[in-house]
């Protein structure tokens, strides 16, 4: 029933394959230039928000994303297959724009740079993955960290910083 009332609301827009979970309240939405895709096999927790204002928010194959989760895409997120949101965390490739201090940051724009998390990466419970980081194919982001920069495939990242800080690299 939810996915029909999806597909009506939306249209095109949003794209369900097959064997989609999506737990009670789980929100989406799609802009008029906008596109979400959940590839098959995708778990959506509990109250959790995907939007895609414009762009495309795609969520791959056997992906998890946890409880009150908030994805937002402007210029575009792709989240790999077999990833997994912990609960509480967010994805957002967008940050305000602060050019004029004198002007209100509401009446100054965004800038949104793509973001990529990788294959069986992990961001933990309440990590945050800011706009144009690249999560490599399964690192770890670890609880309450923030990501804004790159981390390297297998690796595992923490705390908050411009970048997280790596704190264990995949041995070459």
């Amino acid at each position: 029933m939810r996915r029909w009332w999806l597909r009506i609301r939306h249209g095109r827009r949003v794209a369900l394959g097959r064997g989609v979970r999506l737990a009670r309240g789980v929100r989406i939405e799609a802009g008029p230039q906008a596109r979400v895709v959940l590839e098959d096999g995708v778990r959506v927790g509990p109250r959790t928000r995907l939007l895609a204002r414009t762009g495309e928010l795609r969520v791959g194959r056997d992906a998890r994303i946890g409880e009150r989760c908030v994805v937002v895409a402007h210029a575009g997120v792709e989240i790999g297959a077999g990833a997994q949101l912990r609960s509480w965390s967010t994805v957002t490739d967008f940050e305000p724009v602060i050019d004029d201090p004198e002007r209100p940051v509401r009446l100054q724009g965004v800038a949104a740079r793509p973001v990529r998390i990788g294959a069986r990466a992990v961001v933990d419970h309440a990590a945050n993955v800011l706009a144009g980081a690249r999560v490599g194919d399964g690192a770890r982001v670890g609880p309450h960290a923030v990501v804004a920069g790159e981390v390297p495939p297998g690796a595992r990242a923490e705390g908050a910083a411009p970048v997280a800080a790596v704190v264990e690299a995949a041995a070459p």
